[in-house]
């Protein structure tokens, strides 16, 4: 294939990835919790036609070198961890994080999923789970005798009995991660952690950097509609632009061909 064809080759499949991203970003503007991605691009390995700095002759060497790049790829794709807004639900088991950290939900194979998804509900058990019935973790059991549940700022959750009184039942924990970046999307609002996130420590709400807590309400999605919509026009531009590439060596090779 003719170099200049391949080189915007690799253009059109990095911008098409760019789109599955954005496009992927927009479906989940309503989803609780979800942090919005971005492709990571970078230039491929460059074909070295003249050395920068090579002898010329015998007293001077070469400015500058002759290297001929072979595209663009796609080598990652970033989820940006930045605050969504926090949506009023008046919920007393809808709980959103303001600031640094991620609950932990039990997931059926007895690994530990974490989430901003503060969305939580009751088991037949009277326990909190996620809207895909995982356990929280650490559990707290919300007994039939109670009248009302408050969750605090710092975590701790006690419940107004029905014949008088309040009790604390349990405490909320949350876990942070050197780099968040690097945990793994699993869908269902979980991720999970892996060699580059690092090992999670387990904290209180409000504690040495963790986020508090906010009752009642749910983190959005931290999508930005306008932002979202100008990154696909870009993207669409940067397609066109690499088709019309492969367009116009098209037509110089016809070119060649046919004066030959």
């Amino acid at each position: 294939m003719e170099a200049s064809m391949w080189v915007a080759k690799t253009g059109l499949d990095a911008q098409q990835t760019r789109m599955n991203v954005i496009s992927n970003n927009l479906a989940n503007v309503n989803t609780t919790g979800f942090k919005r991605d971005r492709a990571v691009f970078e230039d491929m390995i460059y074909q070295n036609i003249r050395q920068a700095g090579g002898q010329t002759d015998v007293n001077a060497v070469a400015p500058t070198g002759m290297m001929l790049g072979t595209g663009v790829r796609v080598i990652a794709t970033e989820k940006l961890h930045a605050q969504g807004g926090l949506v009023n639900t008046s919920n007393p088991l809808d709980v959103a994080i303001t600031g640094d950290g991620y609950f932990q939900i039990a997931k059926s194979d007895g690994t530990i999923a974490y989430t901003r998804d503060g969305s939580f509900k009751l088991s037949p058990t009277g326990q909190l789970v996620n809207s895909g019935g995982a356990l929280l973790q650490p559990a707290i059991t919300i007994p039939n005798t109670a009248a009302s549940v408050t969750i605090a700022a710092t975590g701790a959750v006690s419940i107004e009995l029905a014949a008088g009184g309040s009790q604390i039942i349990g405490q909320l924990q949350l876990a942070r991660f050197v780099n968040p970046s690097g945990l793994q999307a699993l869908g269902s609002n979980l991720m999970k952690e892996t060699p580059a996130s690092g090992t999670p420590t387990v904290l209180a709400p409000g504690t040495n950097g963790a986020g508090t807590l906010m009752q009642g309400s749910l983190e959005a999605s931290n999508v930005n509609v306008v932002e979202e919509m100008v990154n696909m026009i870009e993207t669409q531009r940067a397609y066109e632009i690499n088709s019309k590439a492969i367009s116009a060596v098209d037509g110089m090779l016809r070119f060649l061909n046919t004066n030959m």
